[in-house]
């Protein structure tokens, strides 16, 4: 009798976990992650060559379906139906397993991105939001090491390698730009019009660091509260961090070998880099994982520097307590984070599209050299001036404007600093060939002793003429 009661009592349980309403978000929310990674790439590979055709003043994919959007269908139908090539001497449980090691954190890392106050999973994961990103995006590293060691091919191990050790050296500079940011929570925390809490302790979340971007008070004039309830752009950290978000993109940049940092993959050098030996799904899950990240890094800059999913009515909608319009908010909410995430996508095309790729010398000095100081600085000047406002008793509105103006004029020397890296570094590789050039043109040659080589006499043109035309 008390095994049935307990049989009972533990399947009734399991029934109301499963049509509860965390339950239910938590599904909504994993579909909604698990289908935006999946169709995120073949947009993004459709834009990419719609965009880079355009701005090279070309079509672009034009013959498969209108105007060429279903070219990319057809490459997901040809990577479905390609056949799956396994090196012979390859270590298998590597090589197989490589792939998936790669791809897993790129999902992973959806957990604490919400696409709206509704679109989250539930979990305690959301308050470390920060720390959970960064630790996700550190094991991409392995999975690259992972296929440039099991291929048992040069060419993919020193993609890996080279791959290696530019995420590591990236990844330093990218968590000191999120420090700053970090270092904002913790001043404003507290303050009126800012998310309240114990004073000087900030915040890891990312949802939080979206509150802290929403100074907006209800003035009950209804048009100004759809429009403005939750949606502050002037309060965004972009306007007082510019330099961090320039940053924090570059090293994303580097962060998913994407150009100019895409030496990893250079075809003039190392083919397909750690991808050589791959085909089929196998490449796919590699391709996919890529575009994954360029959306995380790009989400993670949409809440950290633009707001996250606030829009004009998302706030105001889902605080009405009404489940139409809730839905509505949400919809809205998703709607404004994709077209954040999609514009800065679109950075990433321009790039590629503009720049040439980086030496591999010059990609380890920019992020030694340049960007890890720039950061390191920026933290001191950050805390250095919050303590020379707060020692005047100034609000917190006036340490925001300057620390502003001195993070703007710090972006116009951050691109003073990298144009005179970039002469100095192209001078300093052209150097021996310049000086090779220069002695063989000064240095005359040595006559020999029968006068050979001897200058040899010029051909009249009127005598080669007339010879030519007997």
């Amino acid at each position: 009798m008390n095994i049935s009661i307990a049989d009972d009592i533990w399947y009734l349980q399991l029934w109301h976990g499963i049509i509860s309403w965390d339950f239910l978000q938590f599904v909504v929310a994993f579909l909604s992650f698990f289908g935006f990674v999946l169709t995120s790439a073949t947009l993004l590979v459709l834009a990419e060559r719609k965009v880079m055709g355009w701005m090279q003043d070309r079509l672009g994919p034009m013959h498969t379906g209108p105007w060429g959007l279903l070219q990319t269908v057809a490459d997901v139908v040809k990577l479905l139906l390609k056949e799956d090539i396994r090196v012979a001497n390859s270590d298998k449980a590597i090589y197989l397993l490589a792939p998936a090691v790669f791809l897993a954190p790129v999902i992973g890392v959806f957990a604490v991105l919400p696409f709206s106050p509704f679109i989250s999973i539930p979990g305690s994961a959301i308050a470390t939001g920060i720390v959970y990103y960064v630790a996700m995006s550190s094991i991409d590293v392995v999975g690259v090491i992972m296929a440039g060691w099991g291929s048992n091919n040069k060419y993919s191990l020193i993609g890996g390698l080279r791959s290696a050790a530019q995420m590591i050296s990236y990844e330093l500079p990218l968590v000191l730009s999120l420090i700053s940011i970090i270092m904002l929570t913790s001043v404003l925390v507290g303050l009126p019009g800012y998310p309240s809490g114990p004073s000087g302790i900030g915040t890891l979340a990312l949802v939080e660091i979206q509150k802290f971007q929403n100074v907006w008070h209800n003035t009950g004039i209804p048009v100004l509260d759809f429009i403005f309830q939750g949606f502050t752009p002037w309060a965004w950290f972009f306007l007082v961090q510019p330099l961090m978000l320039a940053i924090y993109y570059i090293c994303g940049l580097a962060e998913t070998n994407r150009a100019p940092f895409d030496l990893p993959e250079a075809e003039s050098e190392l083919v397909a880099g750690y991808m050589t030996e791959y085909s089929g799904m196998r490449w796919a899950m590699f391709f996919l994982g890529e575009y994954g990240n360029m959306t995380i890094v790009s989400a993670i800059a949409s809440y950290l520097f633009l707001g996250g999913f606030s829009g004009p009515g998302v706030a105001y909608l889902t605080g009405l307590n009404n489940p139409g319009w809730g839905l509505l908010g949400n919809l809205l909410g998703m709607v404004y984070l994709i077209l954040k995430i999609y514009l800065l996508c679109l950075v990433f095309i321009w790039v590629r599209t503009t720049l040439p790729r980086l030496r591999s010398d010059q990609l380890m000095q920019f992020a030694w050299l340049i960007l890890i100081p720039v950061t390191l600085v920026n933290i001191i000047v950050t805390a250095g001036l919050y303590l020379i406002v707060n020692a005047f008793a100034a609000p917190a509105w006036v340490f925001l404007v300057v620390l502003g103006i001195v993070n703007w004029a710090m972006v116009f020397g951050f691109i003073w600093i990298v144009g005179r890296a970039t002469v100095s570094s192209t001078r300093r590789a052209q150097a021996p060939a310049i000086r090779a050039q220069r002695r063989a043109t000064s240095v005359p040659a040595l006559q020999l002793r029968d006068g050979i080589p001897a200058k040899v006499a010029q051909i009249p043109e009127s005598a080669a003429t007339a010879s030519g035309q007997k």
